[in-house]
């Protein structure tokens, strides 16, 4: 069974004449739909393979990057704590080593829910201040650094790793290509 991905793989341009804010958020949206591009569509044994000489898979991908989401909105988007899907946390790589456990629905939804809570976190940061303003933890203050920074890295992160997916989707099924097809819109007639 192939699954759909979990987060929209539209991306929307943003206006010629448009601000730091929205082109940092634009550049965060692209790489998000970008990645579940690549991660959509796959059965189990396609999200659990690994791709030599590398032992990572888009399994362990998806549930990374989850887990990045998670931290940035705890950390730095005062949102709410990590949750309780994080509870068996024991240390660097757990994500990818757990992930070998996790179904593609599991993987799917979680990395779903964790994208939805940054965003809702973030965009509450946001209404309430500019890029400048210093990042908040969900109890307190953030790690340092501002929201821009923290922005920033979040999309490195996923810059990173849509290259990883990129070449192991390719070797998977042979899917390639930078941006997801566009919808497909109806056809414009013109009278004369």
């Amino acid at each position: 069974m192939t699954h759909n991905p979990p987060v929209s793989t539209t991306i929307d341009e943003p206006a010629d004449d448009a601000g730091e804010v929205e082109m940092m958020l634009f550049a965060l949206q692209r790489s998000r739909a970008q990645f579940a591009w690549k991660v959509g569509g796959l059965d189990h044994a396609a999200l659990h393979a690994a791709q030599p000489p590398s032992a990572m898979t888009l399994a362990g991908l998806i549930k990374h990057l989850s887990l990045v989401e998670a931290q940035r909105t705890a950390e730095c988007f005062g949102g709410p704590g990590y949750g309780r899907q994080w509870a068996g946390y024991d240390g660097p790589d757990w994500e990818w080593r757990s992930a070998a456990d996790d179904t593609p629905e599991e993987l799917y939804a979680l990395w779903a829910d964790c994208v939805a809570r940054s965003t809702e976190a973030l965009d509450r940061m946001l209404s309430a201040g500019g890029l400048d303003q210093p990042t908040r933890a969900a109890d307190g203050p953030g790690p340092g650094g501002n929201l821009r920074r923290a922005l920033v890295d979040l999309h490195d992160e996923y810059a990173r790793h849509v290259g990883h997916a990129d070449l192991f989707r390719e070797a998977i099924d042979g899917l390639v290509g930078e941006d997801p097809p566009l919808p497909t819109r109806p056809s414009r007639t013109t009278r004369t």
